[in-house]
């Protein structure tokens, strides 16, 4: 049961991960570290691999 409870919840922060990063390709928002733009393509990889890593934790939590 822990075990579900801590893939539920490893989906839930990979969920949030990715809709920010939607929501900084939407706003069209910049990050800035030490003076340098992170260009928004980081964002669009980071995003389907967020995705991915929800499905992933999702998925497992329904294998019994």
């Amino acid at each position: 049961m822990k075990k579900d409870n801590a893939l539920l919840v490893a989906g839930f922060v990979f969920s949030l991960v990715a809709l920010a990063h939607l929501l900084r390709l939407i706003l069209g928002s910049e990050i800035m570290v030490s003076g340098y733009t992170i260009p928004q393509n980081v964002s669009v990889i980071a995003l389907i691999v967020a995705l991915l890593l929800a499905v992933w934790m999702f998925k497992a939590r329904g294998k019994k």
